[in-house]
């Protein structure tokens, strides 16, 4: 019979998504707190503040391209991305947290929650086609398809 302590020894698969999820809840977390440091600031002068102090290029065109969508985002937008991001950080990390202790309901979380979203990445493909788009779908299939496998074969090494 394997029990959950055995399973986190064999299978480092499940620690390698877990680390992905923390690498993910814990950018976005430091997505939320930028959105909310910049709340009542003006976003693109602090933005061309921090482009000085690194001494990026201010004639990059992803950089122009980023300042000019950041002078339209308002108060409201940056709350509602400060929340989202904070939900999504939450999910990743109790995702990342379950995985790393072997938990099944983790496993089963991973796999609802990333799935749903594959049609909106296919979408998003569909309508910008990008290799890190691209990239992202093929991490996400490749991440539900590893679970499944693993969920099957414990149940089955359960039941023989």
């Amino acid at each position: 019979m394997t029990t959950e302590k055995s399973r986190h020894k064999k299978h480092g698969g499940l620690m390698a998504i877990a680390a992905l999820k923390f690498v993910n809840g814990f950018g976005l977390l430091a997505l939320g707190f930028g959105a909310l440091h910049f709340l009542h600031g003006d976003v693109p002068k602090e933005f061309a503040h921090w482009m000085e102090l690194l001494r990026a290029d201010p004639h990059n065109r992803y950089l122009l391209w980023l300042v000019q969508k950041l002078s339209n985002v308002d108060e409201h937008q940056l709350r509602q991305l400060s929340v989202g991001t904070f939900f999504y950080a939450a999910l990743f990390l109790s995702e990342g947290t379950g995985l790393a202790l072997a938990k099944r309901w983790a496993e089963y979380l991973t796999i609802v929650t990333t799935a749903s979203l594959m049609p909106v990445e296919v979408y998003e493909i569909y309508v910008h086609l990008s290799w890190p788009r691209v990239v992202v779908l093929l991490v996400n299939i490749a991440v539900v398809a590893y679970l499944v496998v693993e969920l099957r074969r414990t149940r089955r090494s359960k039941e023989g």
